[in-house]
């Protein structure tokens, strides 16, 4: 990586917040600072990397702004007001790049990034934009759009924050919590869409997911919180697995039959070290995050499928279902409860049950050839297989509905 990609990757929400706190013109500041990055890509190769590059680019980014200010005032008559407050700043505190002042900007662009006047689909594209320096076109192939309708939806958010009046601010105790919980979720909706991907040909597409990791870790060493501690955990452990989820053919591979060598042990320790910090939860939110945290810990320390504690899942499953009730959280119960107690007893949990998508008929498929009922099974899968967009998860489903009508065939545990 050179100093240039890890300045972006790296540094990019914070060179940002420092040009916002300078100049508040987010219509300037994004559009500078990207000129800067191509400035550099031409100089750098011939000239030599600077010795600190965040700077390189806040100055370069920064005589990009005064030079359209200028513009800006000449077209508009009122040349004696050129000498901006910009200006007259000394240049060496534009360039400073670390320290408390530089995080209070970077956390008040996460939290306007965060505010609730931006609709949710806006305020996760502006946050990997600005806050994470993901380029557009990389967005827009991460959430399966066009670059056009991803650059036209952060286009909307940036216009809402100047038409809604706002302040690239620190709000209030109570706002702070409740735009904390709004970085969470647009870090669990993008790392969901990366962990289990609703269409397309990919089973994974673990750059996302990292992406809204990273996120996630920004947001929480500005201003910790045990609710995004527990996200953390629950988004790491699940991670630690990526390596696994996929066969050298490039098909499923489901967590039993998963080579536990290929998960990323390291992460595992730290996911489980962050959520014994996290201590206990403080919202019905955090609540939920604990226990899929947990859930998922229980995954990950078994040492063996075949070992994995499946009354303790099913029993913090059953909490949770308690404190965020949804048919999705039901189907993962039922699963829960056919390892513990037989493919009868998890089926009983589906009865009435109405979910949209492909995910409840393949598991009631599941239980049904598990519980012997062959004929009952055939018909769930296809009715999973008619609604699966995804392209490996359907011809996983394909590979196990013809797997039904082979002689003496015998039921895959999900």
């Amino acid at each position: 990586m050179t100093a240039l990609e890890r300045v972006v990757r790296e540094e990019w929400g914070r060179l940002v917040a420092l040009l916002l706190a300078q100049f508040r013109r987010l219509d300037l500041v994004e559009d500078a600072l990207a000129d800067a990055v191509e400035a550099a890509q031409v100089h750098w190769p011939s000239d030599g990397e600077p010795d600190n590059a965040s700077a390189w680019l806040v100055t370069t980014a920064r005589r990009r702004i005064l030079d359209r200010l200028r513009a800006e005032a000449m077209a508009a008559r009122k040349e004696p007001l050129l000498a901006t407050e910009a200006e007259r700043r000394p240049q060496e505190g534009v360039m400073a790049d670390t320290g408390d002042v530089v995080d209070d900007d970077l956390l008040r662009l996460v939290l306007m990034c965060a505010h609730p006047a931006l609709p949710p689909e806006g305020a996760s594209a502006l946050s990997l934009r600005l806050v994470m320096g993901i380029a557009t076109p990389d967005i827009a192939r991460l959430f399966l759009v066009s670059e056009s309708t991803m650059a036209a939806r952060i286009t909307r958010a940036k216009k809402k924050i100047v038409t809604a009046g706002i302040p690239f601010a620190i709000p209030g105790t109570e706002a702070i919590g409740e735009r904390l919980d709004v970085v969470g979720h647009t870090a669990y909706l993008a790392f969901t869409a990366g962990y289990a991907p609703g269409s397309g040909p990919d089973l994974l597409r673990a750059e996302l997911a990292g992406e809204a990791i990273r996120l996630a870790r920004v947001t929480h060493a500005l201003r910790p919180s045990d609710t995004l501690a527990h996200l953390i955990a629950l988004m790491v452990l699940q991670h630690s697995r990526r390596d696994a989820r996929i066969g050298a053919d490039g098909e499923l591979v489901l967590l039993p039959e998963q080579d536990r060598g290929r998960w990323h042990h390291d992460e595992i320790a730290d996911a489980l070290a962050v959520l014994a910090g996290a201590g206990p939860a403080s919202s019905p939110l955090s609540e939920s995050y604990r226990l899929q945290a947990l859930i998922a810990a229980e995954h990950a320390t078994a040492p063996s499928s075949q070992e994995t504690r499946w009354d303790r899942i099913t029993d913090m499953y059953a909490a949770l279902e308690v404190i965020s009730p949804s048919p999705a959280v039901r189907v993962a119960r039922a699963v829960s409860v056919a390892e513990a107690e037989g493919p009868v007893a998890g089926l009983a949990l589906l009865e009435s049950l109405g979910m949209t998508g492909h995910r409840l008929p393949a598991v009631r498929g599941e239980l049904l050839a598990r519980a012997g009922d062959a004929q009952a099974a055939r018909v769930a899968l296809d009715e999973a297989i008619a609604l699966c967009d995804n392209d490996v998860e359907r011809r996983h489903l394909e590979s196990r509905r013809a797997g039904l009508d082979a002689p003496g065939a015998t039921a895959e545990r999900t």
